[in-house]
């Protein structure tokens, strides 16, 4: 079934002085393009299709003979190909009232995420005269924007993860900790309580990618550290500890919840380990008051905007360099979702914060010796902006 709405898309080609988006695809080298159309993502696809959404009149589609009925579930009129020179002539046919043309492409590959057609679909589509520019607005509009039950299912997987981490800290010090009557001495390992929240995910009705994630000490310095069963340091007293998880409810198109926690073991934080954590908790909320402040005044605000924001608070306590990656990423069906990302330091996003999407603030400083991410997630509506789950305020301890 097609989820692509045809009026709304050709309105907004048209505001955007748009003649039409170009989408093509092979072997699925663009997913961002079957998602929109909602196409069958198990198809077998062995050869190029192409399909063209006007700014006004019928969708176009350009399909190879051998599988011609591959587009058949999206509207438009249907031209076939088998020769190259076929091809060629049918992309000259196809956009013959087309001058200015989006597609998945990034001049420079500056918005990479985005930036899904080859040089040489580029290249030839330009040799016809046309003028490729980037579809990177259209596909947050498209892709990043929620309904009212993916938002919902946000919330299901917010309320479960955040009982999860709740219960894993205490999880923490009983396996470490056991009764005196048992004889036993206590031990867990990053691996053994990674498995204990899957588990727990698990029992809540979640599903995940890989992960979750737990570290201790430098190992928190690594911020897409995966211990295994044969790498995994042992978690003990006196310890740092890092907590990054994220999940969804276990039905098609649901939103993800993505969080990173941090706390002590035994003891209170060092004075260093607390200037860390403040510093990356007041650069999270620096984000997050400027998304908020943004919406509640109607103004547009860019990703790299709310990026700004946190990097600055980092700078000014002379720990710039020990931020090293992006202040979040969008989430929608995939958890690193293709919609605007806070970001001025991977890339310069100058894409829209929408209305009606989902994203993380995660900004993060990593020493050699221990390192701090405090990550929550935020919604958007028009007029309002908020943060879905609990806010961590101090380091736990355990």
């Amino acid at each position: 079934m097609a989820f692509m709405n045809l009026e709304v898309m050709q309105t907004s080609l048209a505001e955007a002085g748009l003649d039409g988006w170009l989408f093509y695809d092979h072997h699925h080298r663009d997913p961002i393009a079957g998602r929109i159309l909602g196409l069958d993502e198990k198809a077998h696809v062995t050869r190029r299709w192409y399909y063209l959404v006007p700014a006004a009149g019928e969708p176009r589609k350009l399909v190879h003979r051998i599988e011609q009925g591959r587009l058949d579930a999206l509207p438009g009129s249907k031209a076939v190909y088998s020769s190259w020179q076929e091809l060629h002539a049918g992309l000259a046919n196809l956009l013959r009232d087309q001058e200015k043309i989006a597609m998945q492409y990034s001049p420079n590959n500056d918005i990479m995420y985005v930036s899904m057609v080859d040089a040489g679909t580029v290249e030839f589509l330009r040799g016809l005269g046309k003028q490729i520019v980037s579809s990177a607005d259209l596909v947050s509009q498209f892709e990043a924007v929620l309904s009212e039950e993916q938002m919902a299912s946000h919330a299901v997987a917010q309320r479960a993860i955040d009982s999860v981490v709740a219960e894993a800290w205490k999880e923490v010090g009983r396996r470490l900790r056991p009764p005196a009557s048992t004889g036993r001495a206590g031990a867990v390992s990053e691996f053994e309580l990674a498995v204990w929240l899957r588990e727990a995910m698990r029992r809540e009705g979640l599903v995940w990618e890989n992960g979750p994630d737990v570290s201790v000490n430098a190992n928190t310095s690594d911020s897409h550290y995966e211990a295994t069963a044969e790498s995994a340091a042992p978690i003990r007293e006196g310890d740092f500890l890092l907590i990054d998880i994220w999940g969804r409810v276990d039905r098609p198109r649901s939103l993800w919840y993505d969080i990173t926690w941090t706390g002590v073991v035994g003891r209170e934080p060092s004075a260093r380990e607390q200037q860390v954590f403040e510093t990356v908790r007041n650069a999270r909320d620096a984000a997050i008051a400027l998304v908020e402040t943004a919406f509640r005044e109607g103004r547009a605000i860019c990703g790299f905007e709310a990026d700004d924001a946190a990097r600055a608070v980092i700078r000014a306590a002379g720990l710039g360099e020990y931020f090293t990656h992006r202040t979040g990423h969008n989430i929608a069906l995939e958890l690193h979702g293709s919609g605007a990302h806070l970001d001025n330091l991977e890339t310069h996003d100058e894409r829209r914060i929408l209305p009606l999407t989902c994203f993380s603030v995660e900004p993060g400083i990593y020493l050699p010796e221990f390192g701090v991410r405090s990550e929550i997630n935020m919604l958007t509506e028009p007029g309002k902006a908020w943060v879905t789950g609990k806010l961590q305020r101090e380091l736990v301890r355990i």
